[in-house]
């Protein structure tokens, strides 16, 4: 299973959701850390990605060519994250084919109503969870 892990800023959250998955130990899951700043990708590299890349041509090769698309909300959303998502990046993400598991962030002015308002570390766990049962389903295939 490949997964592309997206964030910016200093990769924090990235960052979160690389070490949970790693600390799964399985190596049929490749990691592929996304950065829109050069900051953020080194950061999840640290963290135990498998490759990483930086920037708007990164994410929208990337974007086709993975299984899972993980990241904050805003991902979805052009010019978050202080402008350093842009709307192509938004637009090739959204368009993907990958599943996306997507963490509920109210920093990139994103609302999700019925959305409990938990720490990152929660939202970053149920995110790893909902990979692992995925990847469990398709194991029994």
């Amino acid at each position: 299973m490949r997964i592309a892990v997206i964030d910016g800023q200093g990769g924090g959250m990235g960052k979160s959701i690389i070490e949970k998955l790693k600390s799964l130990k399985d190596s049929n899951i490749n990691i592929i850390a996304l950065g829109t700043n050069t900051i953020a990708t080194t950061n999840m590299i640290k963290a135990g990605a498998h490759d990483g890349a930086t920037g708007e041509n990164a994410v929208i090769y990337n974007a086709t060519r993975v299984d899972v698309i993980m990241g904050p909300i805003g991902i979805l959303t052009a010019n978050s994250m202080l402008g350093e998502l842009t709307p192509s990046m938004a637009k090739a993400i959204g368009e993907s084919e990958a599943l996306k598991i997507l963490i509920p962030y109210n920093k990139c002015n994103v609302f999700i109503t019925g959305i409990q308002d938990e720490t990152l570390q929660y939202h970053v766990e149920c995110a790893v969870k909902k990979v692992v049962d995925l990847y469990n389903q398709q194991k029994r295939k």
